[in-house]
């Protein structure tokens, strides 16, 4: 009786901690945080796709520079995924698993249509492009379709789920299907990376989602940290907990190198051992890639809980309360910039217009970050001044 008393009493805690619907400015700015990094990236598909890099990068061919750049953008999809899951929990706290669920298909559903249409026109500049490249929005809807049937199992069966998904499915690295099966097609969305043919459409799904879906699982379950069971103080010893022994297991399992990604080469020399160290497959995400980089968000985390007053964490939370505005923002951003300049200067490289160096990326996504930090913020205080316009949860 004492102990259904005292879990009830809990249960009161968690939902009354979550039931003002106000946000969290550390997750804010975490989400914030990772779209800014994201930018990195986007920015060298842009302006430096003269030189493409491999999955996992092959550091033979790839220079520190260019090696470093697209690893500092690493974190963005796993971390964001991640926190798609925490939201979820959070917004369950507020409404009935019915609701949730609703509100995840929907979610799910707009995201996969968003991808489909305005994000392949920008990313290609034309409509219909030559290829749809499925990327991590719609890797995003599907696992939000997938959490909308996961929420109703017990918590403790959704981590066991996530854990195994993260952790075992590279198990399944050696399992090939060929287009003679009749689930090719199936399984080159969950987890082959195929360049499909639908009568003349042709899609690359760059985004295998199974791995992802045991990403946003470890989110949902990791809400709890942010209920009022915890005092900040709980949490972030909690935070600060699992990311280290999360980065320091990463260190052991990938210094054994038997399981978990490809094996990483010692070639005699520290630059180009360390870098395939660090190459860790993305598409779809390794257990390595997962682990490293889950860890390390969660310490990025922790950081801004611990200072979530600070003048820094408040500028990212500004970025991380409008994601999908930033996101469509940015890329609509970047697309315009690369028109305006091939049109006054030409391509310089092949048929691309190209920065001469890497640091050139570099400068560009801190005088872009600036930039675009105003309309965001724009945004952001709009959603907040009109919470009762339903479709601004979109964005």
């Amino acid at each position: 009786m004492l102990s259904r008393t005292l879990s009830q009493s809990t249960e009161r805690n968690i939902n009354a901690n979550v039931s003002s619907g106000s946000r969290l400015v550390s997750i804010d700015a975490l989400r914030g945080f990772v779209m800014v990094i994201m930018l990195i990236d986007h920015i060298r598909e842009t302006f430096y796709l003269h030189l493409q890099v491999s999955d996992p990068v092959d550091v033979y061919t790839t220079s520190p520079a260019l090696f470093y750049t697209r690893f500092a953008s690493a974190i963005c999809a796993p971390v964001f995924i991640w926190l798609t899951g925490l939201s979820a929990y959070l917004y369950a706290q507020r409404h009935t698993k019915n609701e949730t669920a609703a509100f995840l298909l929907k979610r799910g559903l707009f995201l996969i249509f968003l991808e489909l249409t305005v994000v392949v026109f920008l990313w290609a500049g034309k409509y219909p492009p030559n290829i749809f490249y499925l990327q991590v929005i719609w890797c995003i809807g599907f696992c939000m379709i997938s959490l909308a049937g996961l929420i109703y199992l017990p918590r403790k069966v959704i981590l066991m789920i996530g854990i195994a998904i993260v952790a075992g499915h590279n198990l399944l690295d050696g399992f090939k299907l060929d287009e003679s099966s009749p689930f090719y097609v199936i399984w080159a969305i969950l987890y082959q990376r195929e360049v499909l043919d639908f009568g003349g459409i042709v899609a690359r799904t760059s985004y295998p989602f199974l791995p992802w879906v045991g990403v946003i699982a470890l989110g949902y379950v990791s809400g709890l940290w942010f209920s009022n069971a915890s005092t900040p103080e709980n949490r972030q010893k909690t935070l600060l907990k699992f990311g280290l022994i999360g980065m320091l297991s990463f260190i052991l399992i990938r210094g054994i190198n038997v399981y978990g990604d490809f094996a990483w080469i010692n070639t005699g020399e520290f630059s180009t051992t360390l870098m395939s160290f660090l190459a860790l497959t993305k598409y779809p995400p390794s257990f390595m890639f997962s682990l490293s980089m889950l860890s390390l968000g969660i310490l990025f985390l922790y950081f801004f809980d611990k200072n979530d007053q600070s003048k820094f964490t408040k500028i990212m939370s500004h970025f991380g309360a409008a994601p999908m505005f930033y996101y469509i923002f940015h890329l609509a951003f970047l697309r315009i910039l690369y028109l305006i300049g091939i049109t006054i200067y030409g391509p310089n490289e092949g048929k691309y217009l190209s920065f001469p160096s890497v640091g050139y990326i570099w400068l560009s996504f801190v005088l872009f970050t600036v930039i675009l930090y105003f309309p965001t913020k724009w945004f952001a205080d709009f959603k907040k001044r009109n919470r009762h316009i339903a479709w601004l949860k979109y964005f």
